[in-house]
């Protein structure tokens, strides 16, 4: 053998394995493990990552929950000052419309007392305090108090014919029924 015919052999052998078909299997099931080894992983981390967005998502939602509940706790809280508030100073409305309906020779002491009366009204309207319509109204045993009643054909049935002590309310909430007369 000449030289070169020997160092075609030698490049031969080591370029190529004698038993090449037996080593291409082995690749395969190791490529093939493998692929199967990172799809499962893959799977689990998908099923992880959407668990773990469905919990930020119920998270979220608990979150605006509990802001929207807080605001509106808030807001009850609120009215239920200016509820009491207004209630404490309700005496002092009915002296003050006492005061208005006494007959007097003073037109300065009256003209003080129906500013004062005037200005004590606009402070229970910015609080959000307003009177409860009751003259000539249809009787709300929710709004009003009936201690009396009366027949007057002229009346319809079931009208407040004449109010006794003016009844207030904030928002929805009655701080005191107005005490009144129902006709029929």
């Amino acid at each position: 053998m000449t030289k070169e015919e020997e160092k075609r052999k030698d490049l031969e052998a080591t370029a190529a394995p004698e038993n090449t078909e037996a080593a291409v299997p082995e690749a395969d099931t190791a490529t093939e493990s493998e692929d199967n080894a990172l799809t499962a992983e893959l799977e689990a981390l998908r099923k992880e990552t959407a668990e773990q967005g469905e919990k930020y998502l119920r998270l979220a939602a608990e979150y605006d929950n509990f802001r929207k509940r807080s605001l509106k706790e808030k807001d009850a809280i609120g009215q239920e000052v200016r509820a009491a508030t207004a209630a404490a100073f309700l005496p002092v409305y009915d002296n003050l419309e006492r005061a208005i309906q006494q007959e007097t020779s003073d037109e300065a002491y009256k003209k003080g007392v129906e500013m004062t009366m005037s200005q004590f009204k606009q402070v229970l309207e910015s609080l959000g305090v307003s009177e409860i319509e009751a003259l000539g109204a249809p009787f709300d045993p929710e709004k009003h108090n009936a201690v009396m009643h009366i027949e007057d054909e002229s009346l319809g049935e079931n009208v407040v014919a004449e109010v006794f002590q003016t009844g207030f309310q904030c928002g929805d909430k009655v701080i005191r029924c107005a005490m009144v007369k129902v006709a029929n």
